[in-house]
C-alpha cells in the first residue's frame, strides 16, 4: 500500500525531491502556512493513509518548500488511541520511507512536569518514556523488529536546533517525553509517578512513530509545544480545548524555528 501512496505523490510532487518530513501535532497545522506548496494531497487520495478524526488535526499531505528545503508536511496524525492501533502511522512512515526521505521532524502537543516550563515553550525532545507499554513492532516478522532506540532522537540534529533557537534568540527547553496512550488525560499519581522516573512533558504521540520512523531507517528529531501544566500540578486540568488554544499561541516561534533548522541544514 505505501508503495501505491509513494507513487501517488511522485506523479504529483514533479521533480521535487524532498529528504525531510515534518509531521505537524495538534493545532500547530499553521506551519505549513509558510511551505511555498509544490502539490497538496489529502490523505483519503493516499492508499492506507489513516485520516485523523480529532479535531486540530486535518489529513493533508504536502510538499514544497521551507527555509531553502524541499520538504514534505503532514498536517496532522492519527493517534493510537482513535484506532487501538499502535501502529496507525505505519502507512505514513512506510511512504516517507519509499519516498527517499531520511528525516522526520516529529512536533506535538504537550503538558509539562516542569514549573519552570510553562505554556508557550517549546521543548526539544531528548529522549522518550513508553509509559504506555506499547509497541508498534509488536508481530513484526522475523528481527526487523530489534530496533536500536539508544540515540532515537538524533544527537546531531538536536545540536543543530539548538544552534537554530540561539540564532533567532528563542529559549528552547530539553526534556524527556512521556507518552501516555490517552484520550483521557493523565491523574495527578500517573504524572507524580512520571516526573519519579524523570520525565519532562507528557503527551500521546510520537513516541510509536519514532519506533516506526527508526525501524525503517530515518532520523528522527522532535518538538514538543508546551500547551498546559499537567494534572495536579498547580490546580492544573487538562483539557483539548486548552491544548489547542495554547499549541496555536506557541505556533508563531515553531515556524521561526523549524524555518532556521531548515536553513542551517540547507547550509552545512
Amino acid at each position: 500500500m505505501s508503495e501505491r501512496a509513494a507513487d501517488v505523490v511522485r506523479q504529483r510532487m514533479g521533480g521535487t525531491s524532498p529528504d525531510i518530513a515534518i509531521v505537524l501535532g495538534s493545532s500547530v497545522g499553521r506551519l505549513a502556512d509558510a511551505v511555498e506548496p509544490v502539490c497538496t494531497i489529502p490523505y483519503q487520495d493516499l492508499t492506507g493513509f489513516p485520516v485523523p478524526s480529532v479535531s486540530g488535526h486535518s489529513g493533508t499531505l504536502i510538499v514544497g518548500r521551507l527555509g531553502g528545503r524541499e520538504v514534505v508536511i503532514l498536517k496532522g496524525r492519527v493517534h493510537a488511541y482513535e484506532s487501538g492501533r499502535t501502529d496507525v502511522m505505519r502507512p505514513v512512515i512506510e511512504t516517507l520511507a519509499e519516498l527517499d526521505v531520511k528525516t522526520v521532524i516529529l512536533t506535538n502537543a504537550a503538558g509539562s512536569l516542569d514549573e519552570n516550563v510553562g505554556p508557550g515553550r517549546l521543548m526539544l525532545i531528548e529522549d522518550h518514556i513508553n509509559f504506555a507499554c506499547a509497541n508498534p513492532l509488536v508481530g513484526e516478522p522475523g528481527d526487523h523488529g530489534f530496533v536500536s532506540l539508544t540515540n532515537a532522537y538524533d544527537s546531531e540534529l538536536r545540536q543543530t536546533m539548538r544552534n537554530a533557537a540561539h540564532d533567532i534568540e528563542l529559549p528552547l527547553a530539553e526534556g524527556t517525553y512521556v507518552w501516555f496512550s490517552g484520550p483521557s488525560f493523565e491523574t495527578p499519581a500517573e504524572i507524580k509517578a512520571a516526573r519519579i522516573l524523570g520525565a519532562d512533558a507528557v503527551g500521546m504521540s510520537t513516541v510509536p512513530e519514532t519506533i516506526l520512523a527508526r525501524r525503517y531507517g530515518l532520523t528522527v528529531i522532535g518538538v514538543s509545544i508546551i500547551t498546559n501544566l499537567a494534572a495536579g500540578m498547580a490546580g492544573s486540568a487538562p483539557s483539548h480545548e486548552e491544548t489547542k488554544r495554547e499549541g496555536e499561541k506557541a505556533t508563531d516561534d515553531l515556524v521561526r524555528l523549524v524555518t532556521r533548522f531548515m536553513e542551517r541544514t540547507n547550509n552545512d
